[in-house]
């Protein structure tokens, strides 16, 4: 009498629970490794250590950073919030190259910018959109931003360590640029996209 094919059974008892086991260790590997890819490449969360940039971010804010922007060369525009390495004259003080640091896009190369009456010129206007919290209690000659750089300053222009005292931000420190707030959940939503001051959101 001829037998019919031999059907494959799939594993019982010990067996079976080792594969599954097995199977579910490896989709969580493979997940994990997709998170990190992700957080390594494309964006990643970040917290908010000082007030420089009230009343736009608050302390303890946290938030996501698109690094695809400047990792692509495709150009960073004026208004939007960028993280980045400190500069060379910042490490030279003491500064930790692997920290972060967090301010506005308020000129790219080519502009041509000064501080003067409180205000921000750019090209030979008043700047507008303006986000600064207050007039500015300090002054800037008139210079054009390099190729290659850009100039960045805290919306609380008064008590933030950015540009208008160590010069414009090489675009080679670029991390990348805040796209959203996800805590605490009254301010859930975008970064870098609506009008100055609406709503504490820059």
């Amino acid at each position: 009498m001829a037998s019919g094919p031999a059907i494959a059974k799939p594993p019982s008892g010990p067996q079976a629970g080792a594969t599954g086991l097995l199977q579910q260790v490896a989709r969580l590997l493979l997940w994990v490794l997709l998170a990190l890819l992700l957080r390594w490449t494309v964006v990643e969360p970040r917290w908010i250590p000082s007030g420089s940039m009230l009343p736009t971010l608050q302390l303890q804010d946290r938030i996501l950073v698109e690094k695809l922007t400047p990792r692509f060369g495709s150009g960073v525009r004026t208004g939007r919030i960028v993280v980045f390495h400190p500069p060379a004259r910042l490490q030279e003080a003491g500064y930790d190259p692997r920290s972060a640091l967090i301010k506005r896009v308020v000129a790219v190369a080519g502009d041509r910018v000064e501080v003067r009456d409180g205000k921000l010129w750019r090209n030979g206007t008043p700047a507008e959109p303006d986000w600064a919290r207050e007039p500015m209690a300090y002054a800037l000659e008139p210079f054009v931003v390099p190729a290659g750089e850009v100039l960045v300053l805290g919306d609380n222009r008064n008590a933030s360590l950015d540009s208008h005292l160590w010069g414009p931000l090489p675009e080679a420190d670029l991390i990348g640029t805040a796209i959203w707030r996800y805590w605490p959940l009254a301010r859930f939503g975008p970064v870098g996209f609506s009008s100055p001051h609406a709503g504490g959101a820059s």
